[in-house]
């Protein structure tokens, strides 16, 4: 099968954005790839977490994939961090990105320009390590979205980089991948943009039914249609993106036919929409509290991801020594 691989860095519980945009996705291609998931805690440290913080965080996305229906039997989960392969791959591709282009990333400059007073080294070669993630599994799919086709490209650029130095055909190159026709977008709750942590927008699959009924409630709306079948400003729309994701198509159908009457309440829309949201993330929900507190399956099913991942890693790494002269003397 096909080597699939994707990261996720552990800043956090997963919310709808992640579950819809991504790890529901993951749900199908474990069955089809030979998948490898892992929770990315050296792409974290550019941040500066708190030590005590870092285990604890891989360990609540831990408890969370194997939630939402990942399968350590069928897909690799493991910790970056546990995979020491990748930082001497990511040392051997550093050798070969130069300065220039890793300066002109958007994803350097965006986040040199949020964190003005900590732009660390690690923040202008994120694409060598994500490239280093990727490229020891040899990968040849790897989902993401926009924002991260730029790294993507460079990841790309370093595989046939190393192929041509070294005349060799050793790396692939990875292609951005999705298994959805068109990549699901979940909005957030303040009215505009996509869904995100940073923008405290989110709705988590760990939030209970007060939680979510709360949030969906303040969610933004405008005074209402007043001309039939007119088109839905952003802020409605996304209400309506919900809807679409979690609700039957019957409900989706009956608030759609409320709006273009210019009958719509929109109380009644977000109370509907609110326990839609708590039918669909409940089960999630308990299954991530019994598997946080179950802390020795959590360390079980990181070792054996991390033993599975080493394999695939040392094999790889053994041939880039070779190739590049580090042999035995």
């Amino acid at each position: 099968m096909e080597t699939v691989v994707s990261g996720i860095r552990p800043t956090g519980n997963l919310h709808l954005g992640n579950y819809f945009g991504a790890v529901k996705s993951f749900l199908q291609m474990q069955n089809e790839y030979n998948c490898y998931f892992f929770i990315a805690d050296w792409h974290s440290l550019t941040t500066h977490p708190k030590p005590n913080d870092i285990v604890q965080s891989a360990r609540t996305i831990l408890a969370e994939y194997l939630a939402c229906g990942i399968d350590p039997e069928k897909a690799t989960i493991y910790v970056q961090s546990d995979v020491k392969e990748v930082l001497e791959l990511y040392l051997y591709l550093n050798m070969n990105a130069y300065l220039g282009e890793l300066e002109r990333t958007t994803s350097f400059k965006e986040k040199a320009r949020k964190q003005p007073d900590n732009v660390n080294a690690g923040l202008l070669t994120y694409p060598t390590l994500m490239a280093a993630d990727i490229l020891i599994h040899k990968a040849i799919k790897v989902p993401v979205g926009k924002d991260q086709e730029q790294n993507m490209e460079m990841a790309r650029k370093f595989a046939r980089r190393f192929n041509t130095i070294y005349g060799t055909d050793l790396f692939p190159e990875p292609a951005s991948f999705s298994l959805a026709e068109k990549a699901i977008k979940v909005p957030g709750l303040d009215g505009s943009g996509k869904m995100g942590k940073s923008e405290g927008n989110c709705i988590y699959l760990m939030d209970d039914a007060k939680t979510i009924s709360k949030k969906v409630m303040k969610a933004v709306t405008d005074a209402g249609p007043t001309v039939p079948n007119s088109e839905k400003p952003e802020v409605i729309q996304n209400l309506f993106t919900f809807l679409d994701i979690v609700s039957t198509k019957d409900t989706y159908d009956y608030f759609n036919e409320k709006y273009n009457d210019c009958s719509i309440r929109y109380g009644d829309l977000k109370k509907q929409l609110a326990a839609d949201i708590v039918a669909y993330t409940e089960p999630i929900r308990e299954k991530i509290v019994e598997y946080s507190a179950n802390t020795e399956y959590l360390a079980k099913v990181a070792k054996q991801g991390a033993e599975r991942a080493q394999e695939s890693a040392a094999k790889t790494l053994k041939e880039v020594r070779e190739i590049i002269g580090f042999r035995e003397i």
